[in-house]
């Protein structure tokens, strides 16, 4: 069975993502696949590329055929120069961690009045008043 290293599409229109599958080279872009090997994000930025190396060189090595979108993935990731055996690429941009909000929130607020936030940040809750039809029966006797 002739096997492709392929995207499978996921996603909302205009906010695609894929997987990186292996699948029999005669099924469907989105069908059944054989294994998922990696992820591949094209809108975040920089792009989000996660590869199973282990299991990539696995399926290059029994002679799976990867698309060109696959193939230029592998050649970022450096899982290409690794089946072929030569120099490793430059290491991929990551995208930088993003800050804690509860550090920024009380930064913003130092920063502002130069007091510490509360402990209890939000307004308390207020308690509901009393049902009218609960008191009414008790206050009204029966006259005889």
């Amino acid at each position: 069975m002739a096997t492709k290293i392929k995207l499978m599409r996921l996603g909302k229109m205009r906010a695609p993502y894929y997987r990186i599958v292996v699948a029999d080279a005669r099924t469907k872009r989105d069908g059944r696949s054989i294994e998922t090997i990696g992820k591949y994000h094209p809108k975040e930025d920089p792009s989000f590329i996660e590869v199973n190396s282990e299991r990539a060189q696995y399926w290059l090595g029994v002679g799976a055929q990867p698309t060109e979108a696959v193939a230029a993935i592998f050649r970022v990731s450096g899982d290409w120069q690794k089946f072929k055996g030569e120099p490793a690429p430059p290491p991929m941009k990551v995208a930088a961690p993003k800050p804690d909000k509860k550090a920024l929130y009380e930064e913003a607020v130092r920063n502002s009045g130069g007091e510490e936030p509360a402990a209890g940040a939000t307004t308390p809750k207020k308690k509901a008043a009393p049902k009218a039809d609960d008191a009414a029966p008790a206050a009204e006797t029966p006259a005889e």
